[in-house]
């Protein structure tokens, strides 16, 4: 076999991030990492409650071509700490409720609500005013604000050991093609792959139809299951990843990623809170149910359209845990 010269031959550059190499041009070169882009804001940002625009350049690029990033140190760990001692005890009550709790795809995987009421309501968790720049640069002004719950993965037991979900789409139903949600995911302390950090599969967000899933929304509880030949075909192009997400962290997540809640190898329950940010022209039905008295902190914010069925304190700790789960929800939009 005839080989060229050596002087004759040309080699590609080895691209890296700088100054002198345009993010786009990077993005485009490199081979494409499983790994999620992080962004680390400074202390004049995080101060500012506003990303440079560099920074929100770097989201709206990871979201369009990834469809997730992250932005670390986004959330004091205070108000994280105190969430997460409540919602451990909740994790509990929920569990011991066994076939009737509000698992996903297997009871290791509960989906829990976050008790709606002053508190527990911090601005810098449920009204983040970065994760509010992102969504609203990348969806439009004043997006809505209509879901919130989370996943927990549950601490191993004799006789749920951990075990994986399928790997699917919350995107169950016929949807647009383009952007319309974005999930904010906040993990109450840091996600690993020990504790059941979620496995993403990054760039799936722009082949998440129908055609690609198994399991119809409100007909099968396991819903928008990816077919196993499209995982194959995917895994061969761009590898999954299950990241460490350090505590403080958001992770913004296009609503159409495949993704898998993983099993918890740890003694300790791991919370993370899922909030859904829709298009402003997105013809969403949900609504929030939220207690009275958070009623002014709510309706201050400018940044997202928020609609809220307003109920007495009492009333909205007797109900959260006792919540709709699953396809109880609907995601799609009206005609």
């Amino acid at each position: 076999m005839y080989r060229f010269p050596l002087h004759i031959v040309r080699r590609a550059p080895r691209l890296t991030p700088t100054l002198q190499t345009p993010i786009k041009q990077y993005y485009h070169d490199r081979k494409q990492s499983s790994h999620p882009h992080t962004i680390k804001p400074s202390k004049t940002e995080l101060s500012n409650k506003q990303l440079t625009p560099q920074n929100l350049e770097t989201a709206i690029h990871s979201l369009f071509h990834d469809g997730l990033v992250i932005v670390e140190n986004a959330i004091p760990h205070d108000p994280l700490d105190q969430l997460n001692a409540k919602m451990i005890q909740d994790a509990y009550t929920l569990q011991a409720r066994n076939e009737n709790s509000p698992y996903n795809y297997n009871p290791g995987n509960i989906q829990q609500d976050p008790p709606p009421t002053r508190e527990y309501f911090s601005k810098d968790i449920f009204l983040n005013p970065l994760a509010i720049q992102i969504t609203s640069t990348a969806l439009g002004p004043r997006p809505k604000w209509t879901f919130c719950s989370g996943n927990t993965a549950m601490p191993p037991t004799s006789t749920c050991p951990p075990t994986s979900q399928p790997v699917h789409t919350d995107a169950d139903f016929d949807h647009p093609s383009h952007p319309f949600a974005y999930v904010i995911n906040v993990p109450l302390v840091t996600m690993t792959p020990e504790n059941g950090s979620t496995e993403i599969w990054l760039g799936t967000h722009a082949d998440s139809g129908l055609h690609v899933q198994e399991g119809a929304h409100g007909a099968d509880r396991a819903s928008g299951r990816i077919k196993v030949q499209e995982l194959e075909k995917r895994r061969a192009v761009r590898m999954p990843c299950q990241p460490v997400v350090p505590k403080g962290s958001l992770v913004i997540r296009d609503l159409r990623l495949w993704h898998a809640g993983m099993g918890n190898w740890t003694g300790n329950v791991r919370v993370m809170l899922a909030m859904i940010h829709f298009a402003p022209w997105y013809r969403n039905r949900m609504r929030l149910e939220l207690a009275e008295e958070l009623r002014p902190m709510v309706e201050r914010e400018t940044g997202l359209e928020i609609p809220v069925d307003w109920v007495f304190e009492e009333e909205a700790l007797a109900r959260y845990l006792n919540r709709g789960f699953g396809n109880e929800y609907d995601f799609s939009q009206e005609p």
